[in-house]
């Protein structure tokens, strides 16, 4: 079945075409949420609540575009707004601090342990840092998503490059 079928399918509610868009996109989407999760099992539930709301919504798709596009952005959504309702994402400071690079040409460090570094941030440093660095949004698309201000973004994505920084640092010590 071809994904345009497979779409109309899933919007005239066959559950059958649902399992299938499941089974197509249950991996992509769920390494999604497990960026913007604290472990497996948030990833998991942010996974389900991600496609209860794709299915929701699936007559909404419109066929312009890309679906896999509209699908990842949903999920990203479904996932913010569960931690804007959660209140993960108090705001503490607004203060602007200057770009931090994190620097991992003197480190081997692998990509499993840099990931565990970045799910050990806090809420609103992980989210922020994901979508500016691994997403690619803008500190405006960011602090509309996240109901901040750019400021707050900014500052939110420099202190998690300064924690990621410092935990990079720590496991060169421990390599030495």
């Amino acid at each position: 079945m071809d994904l345009d079928e497979l779409i109309h399918n899933c919007q005239k509610g066959n559950r059958q075409a649902q399992a299938e868009l499941y089974r197509r996109y249950s991996g992509i989407l769920f390494g999604m949420c497990l960026k913007y999760s604290r472990n497996k099992t948030e990833a998991e539930d942010n996974l389900h609540d991600s496609f209860m709301t794709i299915f929701d919504k699936v007559d909404q798709f419109s066929f312009k575009g890309s679906f896999e596009g509209w699908i990842k952005r949903i999920t990203v959504n479904t996932v913010l707004q569960k931690y804007r309702k959660d209140q993960h994402l108090n705001v503490i400071s607004e203060n602007t601090e200057d770009e931090i690079e994190v620097d991992t040409e003197d480190v081997d460090i692998s990509l499993s342990t840099l990931l565990g570094y970045i799910q050990e941030l806090p809420h609103k440093y992980r989210l922020t840092f994901n979508l500016y660095v691994l997403d690619g949004y803008s500190h405006k698309e960011i602090s509309d998503m996240l109901g901040t201000s750019t400021g707050t973004s900014k500052s939110n994505l420099a202190r998690a490059k300064a924690i990621l920084r410092d935990k990079i640092e720590k496991a060169k010590i421990n390599i030495a």
